[in-house]
């Protein structure tokens, strides 16, 4: 059933739903139609031959490395990394070996071994030292995030200029949130709402991210698939020292629900897991501390949210996604940040477009006022 605070708004239009205080991303601009990969101008609509089976996906369908969805894990042969040790499993992945070197994941043998690699710019822990001000978005498609529309060099450049404006005593980290497990309102092939996006866009992601000093973090937004069996798919990215996660439980949904049409939910149990399975990554590939977010419309989005723990290695970030007046959008801050366990660090999105639909859009100096202050700030 749609979500509870939402049942008498119009049914399939997310944006419709998704009013102020709930918020997130939403149906109704994704189905007026979005580009493609290839055309950065976010101008072409796919064609319904390159979209999918019928009409109505949410999102332009992607050219995938597992159109099936076949959980075969991807290449990252001619992937780079910042390592200090070529014996390393993520060194042998860039190799062209990915899976090689030590055991990853929850069943994975941990190590108490310093990283062998940092952050950009140095250094292996991302709290307190740094604040992180970032970009979401999908390639050719402006309607999902600014990180999607035109040179990716031009974006790092803006990203980079108004992190600076969110110092406030610490490092800013600039952070390109890329949407790479997409969500679909047709079930697809595999009857799971989702496709990956092609391996070839991540890499070209990375690289610019690189080149400016930043992270990536790798936004699931699953369907009706697990989102661990996402994060499996995406692993040998994730043993890359600047590659983080971004769950987005809107739209995890369950068997017989469609997404758009219902809010989908995770629990602390759920987040708990990936966190744990991602601490395993990283102690088994001796990187520097990485970063997993959760997005977060609503307290009824995440249920039981103490069942999240803490976890070595590991950094967790919930971003609060209200839409609306600055009012409206520090009133649902207040409301997630008080059912928020205290060792998950807070992070707060602005929306260019619903927000200033509204009213005009925070400023920095908004932001940074909030309490508690926020640690990750993104842009959509």
């Amino acid at each position: 059933m749609p979500h509870p605070r939402t049942a008498a708004r119009v049914p399939s239009a997310h944006r419709l739903l998704a009013r102020p205080v709930l918020g997130g991303l939403t149906l109704a601009l994704l189905l007026a139609g979005c580009g493609n990969p290839s055309d950065p101008s976010g101008t072409s609509r796919p064609s319904a031959e390159k979209s999918g089976p019928g009409s109505g996906w949410l999102q332009p369908r992607p050219s995938t490395g597992s159109p099936t969805g076949d959980p075969a894990s991807p290449s990252i042969a001619s992937t780079s990394i910042v390592t200090t040790d070529p014996s390393s499993s993520a060194a042998a992945a860039a190799a062209g070996s990915p899976g090689s070197g030590a055991a990853t994941g929850v069943g994975g043998q941990t190590t108490s071994q310093s990283p062998a690699s940092t952050l950009p710019g140095g250094g292996t822990r991302v709290f307190p030292d740094h604040r992180l001000v970032g970009y979401s978005g999908y390639p050719g498609s402006p309607a999902l995030g600014r990180l999607g529309v035109g040179n990716l060099d031009d974006r790092a450049a803006e990203i980079t200029t108004l992190a600076g404006q969110y110092a406030a005593g610490r490092r800013p980290l600039p952070v390109f949130e890329l949407i790479a497990t997409v969500v679909h309102a047709k079930p697809g092939p595999d009857g799971l709402y989702r496709t990956r996006i092609d391996q070839e866009i991540v890499r070209r992601h990375l690289d610019a991210a690189r080149r400016h000093g930043a992270i990536i973090l790798l936004n699931i937004q699953p369907g009706r698939a697990a989102f661990l069996d996402e994060v499996k798919f995406w692993e040998p990215w994730l043993r890359e020292p600047d590659v983080g996660l971004a769950l987005d439980p809107e739209w995890a949904v369950k068997a017989g629900q469609v997404p758009g049409k219902v809010f989908g939910r995770t629990t602390g149990a759920e987040l708990d897991t990936i966190a744990a399975y991602v601490a395993g990554i990283v102690a088994a590939n001796r990187l520097p501390e990485k970063v997993v977010l959760y997005h977060q419309l609503h307290t009824s989005i995440v249920r039981e949210p103490a069942g999240l723990r803490p976890h070595p290695g590991v950094a967790l970030v919930v971003s609060v996604d209200g839409i609306g007046t600055p009012g409206q959008k520090t009133a649902t801050w207040r409301s997630i940040v008080a059912v928020t366990p205290e060792h998950v660090h807070k992070g707060f999105k602005l929306f260019y477009d619903e927000d200033t639909a509204t009213g005009p859009l925070m400023t920095p100096t908004q932001v940074l006022g909030l309490t508690p202050q926020p640690e990750y700030v993104l842009y959509e």
